[in-house]
């Protein structure tokens, strides 16, 4: 239990002098609009936008499901 409640503590305190963990994204937020325009376009299959892209089909389809959470929730 002590190490769990100095580990919360540790993470609050990163938090408070603006640190956040976890890993990076992969791409930034003008890659990602482009892979989601590359991929409503239908001009380039799945696998060449991960490759032009340098990511994986998983990271790309999480890309697009994100896209359009926003776009209903904007909408």
């Amino acid at each position: 239990m002590l190490i769990r409640e100095r580990t919360h503590a540790g993470l609050q305190a990163a938090r408070a002098r603006g640190r956040k963990g976890g890993r990076p994204k992969a791409l930034s937020a003008d890659q990602q609009a482009l892979a989601v325009k590359l991929y409503d376009e239908k001009q380039h299959t799945i696998a060449q936008i991960c490759r032009m892209l340098g990511i994986s089909k998983p990271t790309l389809y999480k890309y697009l499901a994100d896209a359009s959470a926003a776009a209903t929730t904007n909408a």
